[in-house]
């Protein structure tokens, strides 16, 4: 008898704002977080509040890395323990902001950690982006960041959900984005 595992959504929360207030990407994830079925377990984590080390490259001199410890043991733990990955992610730039792009760069690590089989985990996860900028055509470098990033460990393409951004509270105004949202998470893929 096979059982469909619960979800467990992780919502990385990749802004730079130093305020603790949600910006219009935080405002939109949480607008599709309100959407999940009730009792769906969610773990927001904001990135720039925890202690993440530069990566460091070492494929090609030791070619393995130690188990991370701290609040990047604390990030990869809680990366396995979620079946849907929802990067809430600001444009910058035309790229996902600094914090998620050091997340991102650690998958080659934990890529390489004896006995973690964390490509095989990944690819059971359905990966996500909820994304705000000023005009969609921006976004669409980092979208296609983003998903080429799920595919080189075969993750589900969940889609990306985009709203208008800007000022403070700019994307409550979009109306597709905000009906979007109530959508979004609602089936896994």
């Amino acid at each position: 008898m096979s059982t469909t595992p619960t979800r467990h959504v992780l919502f990385l929360v990749a802004s730079a704002r130093e305020d603790g207030h949600p910006g219009n990407t935080e405002w939109l994830a949480r607008q599709a977080a309100a959407a999940l079925p009730p009792g769906t377990p969610q773990t927001w984590l904001h990135l720039a509040r925890l202690d993440l080390p530069p990566f460091v490259d070492q494929r090609h001199t030791t070619g393995q890395y130690p188990m991370p410890e701290g609040d990047l043991r604390r990030l990869l733990d809680a990366t396995l323990a979620a079946t849907d990955l929802v990067f809430v992610a600001p444009v910058y730039w035309f790229s996902i902001p600094a914090h998620l792009k050091t997340y991102l760069d650690h998958w080659s690590a934990w890529l390489r950690v004896p006995g973690l089989g964390f490509k095989e985990a990944m690819g059971a996860k359905t990966l996500r982006l909820i994304t705000t900028s000023g005009d969609r055509t921006k976004a669409q470098p980092m979208i296609d960041s983003v998903k080429l990033c799920g595919a080189f460990l075969a993750m589900p393409w969940g889609g990306e959900l985009w709203g208008k951004g800007g000022a403070p509270g700019a994307v409550a105004a979009d109306a597709a984005a905000v009906a979007a949202a109530a959508e979004f998470l609602r089936n896994p893929v």
